[in-house]
């Protein structure tokens, strides 16, 4: 039995992790650090586990081999780098961290303690995404010219129940998030963009604040490649709820999405549906099986490495207003 501990009840998904860890066979929830001692301690509760105030106790308790990181972005390294320090394995949601630099520190003290990582990219193992990435490999659009990824939901629109919309406060604090729908949300779009197609050269952002929050509730970014082929991320917290993918190529294109999820290819005249295979297994199950097996999440890590560095490149450039070259961020 793994016997996970919960790091922090921040991120909405919080609680979807601690089912699925308690849905599991091989694993358990028994203790619960909170960086807001009062959250951790009522979370505790409820799951009727130890709270610990201290993350230097928690991570040294022999009863823990693993751990969910759901903290605050701005502390995902000083959280995570003692978790593989100290020998726990890791879990963690999205985005591993802000800046290329940071994720980097991340990476090399889970390389040099032997922990096993693995990141919540949850539409990476989506059916619909292994069809895409057949279809590509296949040329069913040709050469890609243009993808073009969509998420948003209405997290920041006020309703007759809640009028300041129904994402938490602290998802609107800056220091904290590190950015607003674009990071979060965003995430989704842009590492599906990247899988299609290809890392980019130069990164190109607008952001805009429809509901005048310190963050962005609304982002396009723009990712630009060396054979002039372009991708497009968008993402927000102020729209009706919508998902796409589309892929245009030199001899057809692609689209899965709203308003119902097939999977349609036009190679002519006509659109063909295709079928979609099921799900991979989720990240989670994913991470409990390379704890087990001893071996390691490699795809899985080189994507939230390379959309770190993405969504690190599209925030300068919503601050500077410049395109920013990926090469250009610092190691």
């Amino acid at each position: 039995m793994i016997r996970i501990a919960m790091l922090s009840y921040w991120h909405v998904h919080a609680w979807d992790y601690t089912r699925q860890a308690q849905a599991h066979p091989d694993t358990e929830v028994v203790a619960v650090w909170d960086e807001l001692p009062d959250r951790g301690r009522q979370s505790a509760e409820k799951l009727g586990v130890p709270f610990f105030a201290s993350l230097d106790e928690t991570l040294a308790h022999p009863e823990v081999d693993a751990v969910i990181v759901d903290a605050p972005t701005n502390i995902h390294r000083d959280v995570m780098v003692p978790a593989a320090k100290a020998g726990k394995h890791i879990f963690t949601e999205k985005v591993v961290a802000a800046t290329l630099a940071e994720v980097n520190q991340i990476l090399a003290a889970v390389e040099q303690s032997g922990v096993k990582l693995t990141v919540s990219l949850p539409r990476l193992y989506a059916g619909y995404t292994e069809a895409i990435q057949k279809l590509l490999a296949a040329g069913a659009v040709g050469t890609p010219t243009l993808v073009r990824t969509r998420l948003a939901h209405n997290g920041a629109l006020p309703s007759e129940t809640r009028p300041d919309g129904w994402l938490p406060p602290h998802f609107y604090d800056a220091e904290q998030t590190r950015g607003g729908a674009m990071i979060d949300l965003g995430c989704h779009p842009m590492y599906l963009a990247r899988l299609f197609g290809g890392l980019p050269e130069t990164v190109s952002a607008s952001y805009g604040y429809v509901t005048g929050r310190a963050v962005e509730d609304n982002a396009v970014v723009t990712l630009g490649y060396s054979n002039g082929a372009l991708a497009v991320v968008e993402a927000g917290f102020a729209a009706a709820g919508s998902f796409s993918l589309e892929v245009h190529g030199t001899t057809g294109m692609l689209y899965f999405g709203t308003p119902e999820p097939k999977l349609l290819v036009r190679a002519s005249e006509t659109w063909e549906e295709q079928p979609l295979p099921a799900d991979q297994p989720p990240a989670f199950d994913q991470w409990v099986a390379h704890i087990q097996q001893g071996t390691t999440a490699s795809t899985n890590i080189a994507a939230a490495r390379d959309l770190t560095r993405l969504m690190e490149a599209a925030n300068r450039s919503a601050t500077s207003g410049a395109v920013v070259r990926l090469d250009s961020l610092a190691e």
